[in-house]
């Protein structure tokens, strides 16, 4: 994918094709025999919808870097580097009306493109325009009609929420199932291990993915919690699990895939742990801390493991020619421009009105 020098990490403005990284990312998911027959079953179309899911994640997130550096909005939150561990796990659920349901955090924003979302959306609910999702009023942007539910700003809160709708699937006797993901350090909120018991005792159809960036905040993983990784997580809390690579959007994909179809069978919930990094800090007003939270390798390694680089260059030594992803590139930089466009022009005719501040907070005298 190309490269932009006032937006990408260096990393990434650096990033040349190493064939032990590519063979290993082919090698991944190959040394567990259900996991590759999960992606040997993937359709040529199927896995390009999966890049193309990851250049909509990337760029989208660029322009909302960009805009930060217009003043059009004051700081954003973005998933640079962890893209594949929203776009893969949900392109392995059943999407559109009717279907399952997810409760991204807010860097997961792919989550909410690929579950049918515009990005467009997206867009106005950092702007804070009346006519996005949230009507100007959050951030934290979700929209039901697309399965997605809004997040919120307390960390860990969504995994009893997605717990208590999974129960409610289960009640109903509905084919549905909800997924949530929770950062490393939001594995340390009460509520969190509350969730994941109920989960367990009632064998709920919920996916839970414990994000280990290794940073939480500004507080890195070997300063929050005691072990290297998440790994037993799954055993200690009765549930069946995993750990995928966050950065290989295949792996990613099959082994929610084995946690989708469990869920379906009544099985019960899963708790899988993605191990992957973000080549950013907590938000864009922050990036040079988390370049003092981590030394120059940290960096570097994870740098060379771009998750989009690394599925080009897997899907050219599959057979797809490297124009057909070029073509590909540039409708998702069309799409994102319309979507700029357009949240341009919510900007300017759509901001909310201060009486629409109470709209939808009290009842009225008839107590509706």
């Amino acid at each position: 994918m190309k490269r932009y020098a006032a937006f990408d990490p260096a990393e990434y403005l650096a990033w040349t094709r190493d064939d032990a990284l590519v063979r290993e990312y082919a090698e991944t998911c190959a040394r567990d025999p259900e996991r590759q027959a999960v992606i040997d079953a993937l359709s040529v179309e199927r896995r390009l919808g999966m890049y193309r899911g990851l250049l909509r994640n990337r760029l989208s997130d660029i322009a909302l870097k960009r805009m930060v550096r217009q003043g059009v909005i004051s700081k954003a939150w973005l998933g640079s580097g962890e893209e594949a561990t929203t776009i893969g796990p949900v392109h392995a659920l059943r999407r559109g009306a009717g279907g399952d349901i997810v409760a991204p955090m807010i860097r997961n924003s792919g989550a909410c493109h690929e579950m049918g979302m515009p990005i467009a959306d997206i867009l106005r609910s950092y702007m804070a325009t009346y006519d996005a999702p949230t009507r100007g009023r959050d951030g934290h942007y979700g929209d039901m009609t697309h399965g997605i539910l809004a997040p919120i700003s307390h960390v860990g809160d969504m995994v009893p929420v997605t717990t208590g709708i999974a129960l409610s699937f289960q009640m109903r006797g509905e084919d549905r199932v909800a997924m949530t993901w929770i950062g490393d350090g939001s594995t340390k909120a009460g509520v969190v291990h509350e969730g994941f018991n109920l989960a367990a005792v009632r064998r709920v159809p919920a996916i839970f993915i414990i994000q280990n960036n290794r940073v939480a905040l500004g507080t890195r993983l070997d300063q929050h919690h005691v072990k290297e990784d998440f790994a037993d997580w799954p055993r200690a809390y009765g549930m069946w699990g995993g750990v995928f690579d966050g950065n290989n959007v295949l792996d990613a994909y099959a082994l929610t895939a084995l946690a989708v179809e469990r869920c379906r069978r009544g099985e019960g919930p899963a708790l899988l742990v993605a191990e992957t990094f973000r080549m950013g800090g907590h938000a864009t007003h922050d990036e040079a801390e988390a370049r003092r939270t981590f030394d120059d390798e940290m960096f570097t390694r994870w740098g060379r493991r771009d998750p989009i680089a690394l599925f080009e260059e897997h899907l050219v030594d599959e057979g797809v020619a490297r124009a057909a992803l070029e073509e590909i590139e540039l409708e998702v930089e069309a799409e994102i421009e319309r979507a700029e466009a357009e949240a341009m022009e919510s900007r300017r005719h759509h901001m909310p009105a201060p009486e629409s501040a109470v709209v939808g907070v009290y009842a009225d005298r008839r107590g509706t």
